[in-house]
């Protein structure tokens, strides 16, 4: 899909959606279709699951063999990613998302699948997102999503190369929530080697999973990478490279989807490869904040 879409002489055009409410059987319906496209596609999650792992967490607490995924330690850099929920934690959180830098102080960056509903075309208007969520701890609360932001091309046709999108946040507290957190950077047109680390929620867990190794090319416009135990849930994932403990930022080169959303099998994962597509939405969706 990609190919085409790169030969196309028209501009790019994005779907740029502000919180709207939903009632009566209207939000029923959509509530409903958004679970049975999250639950079926990639490594999304479904909305209403009970946790199954808590009692079943991965006992490593310190950094595991590359490719064996582990249950990190509570740190400034763990922080800034978090669980995304639907309206608020009642239920299960079914995907992942992590602050990325922005003029605007308020930006995570997540899957594209994670916040648009394609069967229904609309971008899903009542995501919340908890950082640094454990067993139902949030030690800065709850943000809640007021803007989605995807390309157009994957709103449309779900262009597996496109399958990124960012989040606006609103204030809580009167506070931006990279002034809590801090914020990770975007980096685009990083080449397919790169040594990351990913962090992400299951849906099957209240607790996150770590996982470092390499990436590796699955193709011109995607990377792959081998890590145990990325399940439903941890579509959206950072993989996030050069971590510096000095200025407490890292890099995010890729989130967790892409290829079959993410991928099929828990311990092969994908991402879309970071390029000047996505660098052209990182801009558009700062200009619209």
């Amino acid at each position: 899909m990609r190919s085409l879409a790169r030969n196309s002489v028209l501009p790019l055009t994005l779907v740029i959606v502000g919180a709207a409410a939903v009632v009566g059987d209207a939000a029923e319906k959509a509530h409903t279709a958004r679970s049975s496209w999250r639950s079926g596609f990639g490594k999304s999650g479904e909305p209403g699951q009970s946790p199954q792992g808590q009692d079943q967490d991965l006992p490593a607490t310190a950094p595991a063999k590359d490719g064996n995924a582990y249950t990190p330690r509570r740190t400034e850099e763990n922080a800034r990613i978090g669980a995304v929920f639907e309206k608020d934690d009642q239920g299960s959180h079914f995907c992942t998302a992590s602050v990325v830098r922005s003029p605007g102080r308020n930006m995570l960056v997540t899957a594209a699948h994670c916040a648009f509903d394609a069967d229904s075309g609309q971008p899903l208007n009542d995501l919340v997102f908890a950082p640094g969520y454990r067993n139902g701890d949030e030690p800065t609360g709850l943000w809640k999503v007021s803007k989605v932001v995807v390309d157009d091309r994957w709103a449309k046709s779900q262009d597996e190369d496109l399958d990124v999108a960012f989040l606006v946040l609103d204030q809580k507290d009167g506070k931006d929530i990279q002034d809590v957190l801090g914020g990770n950077t975007l980096g685009t047109d990083r080449g397919f080697d790169n040594k990351v680390k990913i962090t992400g929620y299951p849906t099957s867990r209240d607790t996150p999973i770590s996982c470092r190794n390499r990436t590796t090319k699955f193709s011109d416009t995607q990377l792959r990478i081998r890590c145990t135990d990325l399940e439903d849930g941890t579509s959206g994932s950072p993989w996030l490279a050069d971590y510096d403990p000095k200025s407490h930022t890292g890099t995010v080169i890729g989130v967790l989807g892409g290829h079959e959303g993410g991928g099929d099998q828990d311990d092969v994962s994908y991402a879309a490869y970071f390029d000047d597509d996505i660098a052209k939405l990182y801009r558009r969706a700062q200009d619209e904040d």
